[in-house]
């Protein structure tokens, strides 16, 4: 199992509605990302709009289900309404900006 965490900027004048969007995730961007490996999926957000995301990889190849997501259409969807809610994407979509820290710490 592969824990993975990145981190992101939400826009601050867009911090509720991104509350209230990830309050209703379309049932098939859930379906997806659980087909796609993405378990344990969580995002933390502050409110300066730092967001941290974690997950869990059975595989521990994160560009895998990243491209798994990719290849879906309904992630395409997903990534077009998203991407007016983050600073500083230089052109990528969310899901291509997500950059895995480096873990130096665990204790389980």
């Amino acid at each position: 199992m592969r824990r993975v965490c990145f981190l992101l900027k939400v826009r601050q004048d867009r911090i509720t509605e991104y509350r209230e969007r990830h309050a209703t995730v379309w049932p098939d961007m859930l379906r997806a990302l659980s087909e796609s490996g993405w378990h344990n999926y969580s995002l933390f957000l502050r409110d300066d709009g730092l967001l941290v995301g974690y997950l869990e990889l059975a595989d521990g190849d994160f560009a895998a289900a990243q491209a798994a997501m990719a290849a879906t259409e309904v992630n395409a969807r997903w990534q077009k309404e998203m991407a007016p809610f983050f600073e500083s994407l230089d052109g990528d979509r969310p899901d291509e900006a997500m950059k895995p820290l480096t873990e130096v710490f665990h204790l389980a």
